[in-house]
């Protein structure tokens, strides 16, 4: 059972090699572990799949499923997907997962704020599997989660929440 955060979890402090964008082609050479945060519940085991409706925005299916190799973008995938659900009853999961096929970096984080892939995203449009639950991380503080959340709210406004599916 996987109940520290300690692997990977700080995105700051910049990158110690020069970027080399992750593809399809040419992955293999990331190492997890991964990550993947969400509301939903799942077992050792399961397959997080794509095509189904996403998290962030109402109505929209998503063509991939999202992880990392640092747990912090995990954390905020969970929270963030808790926090548009609305519903006080659902609770944030991080899960330990594995790759059952190539993936990509994320390119809705990849060069954007800051250069290359810091928060070691990534995407595929195979199946993740889920090795465990990772039992403790450490949650944003509830003023941090309103704080991007009106971040968000605030790109919704200006038709800038895009997301590259």
């Amino acid at each position: 059972m996987v109940n520290d955060s300690s692997s990977g979890s700080s995105i700051e402090g910049g990158q110690e090699t020069p970027f080399v964008p992750v593809t399809y082609d040419r992955c293999d050479h990331v190492r997890g572990p991964f990550f993947h945060g969400t509301r939903h519940i799942f077992a050792a085991g399961d397959l997080l799949t794509p095509g189904h409706l996403s998290n962030y925005h109402q109505g929209r299916t998503s063509n991939n499923v999202y992880f990392a190799a640092l747990i912090e973008p995990a954390v905020w995938g969970a929270e963030l997907a808790v926090a548009f659900a609305g519903d006080d009853q659902v609770d944030a999961h991080v899960y330990l997962v594995e790759p059952t096929g190539p993936f990509e970096d994320d390119p809705n984080l990849t060069n954007k704020r800051f250069p290359g892939n810091p928060t070691q995203s990534y995407r595929t449009r195979h199946a993740l599997r889920v090795i465990e639950e990772v039992e403790r991380w450490e949650p944003h503080s509830p003023e941090v989660v309103q704080a991007m959340l009106d971040s968000i709210a605030n790109l919704r406004a200006r038709g800038l929440d895009v997301i590259e599916d």
